[in-house]
Parts: C-alpha cells; structure tokens; sequence
C-alpha cells in the first residue's frame, strides 16, 4: 500500500484508525508517523487538530458516546 492510499484514508473523516490498521496492517501510531514525515508541517498540525477530535476516527469512542440508546 503508497502512503498517498494511507495518507488519503487518513484524511477521510468515515474511515476510523481501526478500519485503516484492518486494511492496511499500519497501527494508528504508524498512520500518524506517515503523516508527520509526508505532509507539510502545517498540514499536518490542522490535520492533528481534525483528529483528536473526532469520534469517527477512534472507533472505541464512538461506541461508546452512542451505546447508551
């Protein structure tokens, strides 16, 4: 797998890091590596902020908000 099909999926705000360790094998600490080494500083700094975030991309936290109904 390129690192622009990690980058990608990383960028996608449905797809969660555990969705892109099953696809890809690369863990949610290697895909944010990816990113540091890839993108531009600045890119990857808003694209940090994006993340933390968002319950979408951590799939145990998004359960977890939703199964209470």
């Amino acid at each position: 797998m390129r690192n622009d099909d990690i980058i990608g999926m990383a960028w996608a705000d449905r797809i969660s890091f555990e969705e892109i360790k099953k696809r890809t094998g690369f863990s949610e600490k290697e895909v944010i590596k990816i990113m540091r080494l890839n993108l531009k500083k600045k890119s990857y700094f808003l694209w940090r902020k994006r993340v933390r975030g968002r319950i979408t991309k951590h799939r145990k936290l998004f359960k977890s908000k939703f199964s209470n109904y």
